[in-house]
């Protein structure tokens, strides 16, 4: 491990925390292609997909609770959303956690690029009014919501991602839940949804410790700052941003695979 390796990680994981607390995602959608190439690229490592997988579980874990911390006030958290959503992905994440390893590295990039463009695709849909409305009289249906998260979890298990960057779309566009809302509820989420993808990657070896130290310290340092940034920035704003970035890394991960 040199200084080359270190400072790597470090930027990396820097860059997907403080997305993830602008945006509320996990950062694996930006930190799993990243460590999938840059590293390799600048010959300082050379990760596999479950590798980075397991390096990408703990860095989301770590950045959403810094997140969280941020929006804790403010009424943005939405509790209920919370319980149920979460409860659904945890479940789903650990069974994908473990499904993960008797996977190929084909078929892990495969479930990722199929979620990211399913992701984009919702992110385009029109939303009109959603933050107009009151954050205490939000309502929305319970089973739905456990349904769509179970499936989520599952398919983020594989990856070793919060799954965020497909809840996001699901809560702004099926639950028609606010933006600030839908930021800070999905940390949570997600952060919940990390647990079960951490346990089921470290109970089948998938997790490198080193790299993962790294990019917990860079996790804890710039997710705050993505939150305390995202507060004070226009809703539209921040939409754009999420769907840009959903729709760039969906066509990477299919140039590559194909």
């Amino acid at each position: 491990m040199d200084i080359g390796f270190v400072i790597t990680l470090f930027l990396i994981g820097f860059l997907g925390s403080y997305i993830s607390g602008l945006l509320g995602i996990g950062g694996a959608i930006i930190n799993f292609p990243m460590l999938l190439y840059i590293p390799a690229a600048l010959g300082v490592a050379h990760f596999s997909s479950h590798e980075v997988a397991g390096i990408t579980a703990i860095q989301v874990f770590f950045a959403t609770i810094g997140g969280v911390w941020v929006y804790r006030k403010g009424g943005y958290l939405n509790k209920r959303l919370i319980a149920y959503m979460g409860s659904s992905v945890l479940v789903g994440s650990f069974i994908g956690g473990f499904a993960s390893s008797y996977l190929q590295e084909d078929a892990i990039n495969f479930v990722y690029g199929m979620l990211a463009v399913i992701a984009a695709i919702m992110m385009f849909v029109p939303r009109k009014g959603i933050d107009d409305k009151n954050l205490g009289e939000i309502t929305f249906n319970k089973w739905l919501s456990s349904i769509l998260a179970l499936i989520v979890g599952l398919g983020a298990g594989i990856v070793g991602a919060g799954g965020a960057f497909l809840l996001v779309p699901i809560m702004l566009v099926v639950l028609k839940i606010p933006t600030r809302m839908t930021i800070a509820s999905s940390l949570a989420i997600t952060f919940i949804s990390s647990i079960g993808s951490i346990g089921g990657k470290i109970f089948t070896g998938q997790v490198d410790i080193i790299p993962s130290l790294i990019i917990v310290i860079s996790s804890l340092i710039a997710a705050p700052l993505g939150a305390t940034t995202s507060k004070k920035v226009n809703p539209k704003i921040l939409q754009m941003i999420m769907a840009v970035l959903i729709v760039v890394t969906a066509v990477k991960i299919w140039i590559d695979i194909l």
